[in-house]
């Protein structure tokens, strides 16, 4: 008879997104991932399978998460730009931590079609949603009615992953926050 599971898969997902995020897929050891996960490594490997699908499941997990929180900080300001303005802020706040959605781009690019599985409806329905607010704005007078909203879109995604590189990379808040201002202006 099989064991029951005796841990929050969620949680011990959580704890393996931590270490993701701060050492990458290549730098994580399994000894890492168990310690942060609170679980034993055969329990590691029933549940999640290699290190290669939890490093999957963690993009997916925090993927999503990180739309979630982009989505409701969108949506938070009575205008459009309002929104694209706190989403942006938000970024800025949290630049200096590691991001995983940015880690996994950078360490595998398209070398790894099932992870760009996970990546690709994420940056679509992100992009989407960024798109539609763009469009928002131009039609509320804040965003310049000549921008593309796809391009813009693009532009402002593209922005996100630079300000959280930049953060990592040691640039401080004052000069995140100028390239986010600048961000905005370009809207206008």
């Amino acid at each position: 008879m099989a064991r029951r599971r005796e841990f929050d898969v969620d949680a011990a997902l959580d704890g393996a997104i931590g270490v993701f995020r701060e050492h990458g897929f290549e730098g994580a050891s399994a000894q890492m991932l168990v310690g942060a996960m609170g679980i034993g490594r055969q329990s590691l490997y029933d549940t999640f399978g290699d290190k290669w699908q939890l490093y999957r499941s963690a993009v997916r997990r925090y993927g999503m998460g990180e739309c979630a929180t982009h989505f409701e900080a969108l949506r938070s300001g009575v205008r459009a730009i309002d929104g694209i303005e706190a989403m942006l802020r938000r970024v800025v706040e949290a630049a200096h931590e590691p991001c995983l959605g940015v880690g996994s781009i950078c360490e595998f690019g398209m070398s790894r079609s099932d992870l760009a599985e996970v990546n690709a409806p994420l940056a679509r329905t992100l992009h989407d949603a960024i798109e539609a607010r763009v469009r928002d704005a131009q039609r509320e007078g804040d965003a310049a009615s000549e921008l593309d909203p796809e391009v813009a879109a693009t532009f402002l995604t593209a922005t996100i992953a630079s300000l959280r590189v930049a953060g990592r990379g040691g640039a401080d808040r004052a000069a995140l926050t100028g390239l986010a201002d600048m961000t905005l202006r370009a809207l206008r």
